[in-house]
């Protein structure tokens, strides 16, 4: 895909779905790390058990079927208490007020301060590079996108 901030923004959308779908396949939190970039991405996550190759292609088959799915991207801002009733705010700044959310459809709703696409459909394929334990409790996995339909 293209540098620039049209990727970037493609990476974190991207992210977001990642997180999503490391939270319905594996239990997984959000992220406790994080590198996006046009060209490529990384993206850190706990978990409670080991987790290998196995698991690479139903992660990317799910992402990509969240891609193709063309949710709406949007974007609003909520008070700090509203936003704490909704979602977790433990990397948002105590005195952050008010916070801006990110709901991606019914898949995704989190505190962020990114660019992001106006629907999924634009972010391109999603290609998971390489999935790996840090440690017993930390999964890595490097994604990249392709321009095209998420397949």
């Amino acid at each position: 895909m293209t540098e620039g901030p049209d990727a970037t923004a493609r990476a974190h959308t991207a992210e977001h779905i990642l997180s999503a779908v490391m939270a319905a396949l594996h239990g997984s939190p959000r992220n406790i790390a994080a590198h996006l970039g046009a060209k490529k991405s990384r993206v850190d996550f706990p978990v409670d058990r080991p987790i290998d190759d196995t698991a690479a292609r139903p992660i990317e088959d799910a992402v990509n079927a969240a891609i193709r799915a063309d949710h709406p991207v949007a974007v609003a801002l909520l008070s700090r208490a509203d936003a704490a009733e909704r979602i977790d705010l433990t990397k948002v700044p105590a005195d952050a007020d008010p916070i801006r959310v990110v709901r991606i459809g019914d898949l995704d709703e989190t505190a962020c301060v990114g660019d992001h696409v106006a629907r999924t459909s634009e972010i391109g394929r999603f290609v998971l590079r390489s999935l790996s334990m840090v440690d017993a409790q930390t999964v890595r996995i490097r994604f990249g996108l392709e321009a095209g339909h998420a397949e």
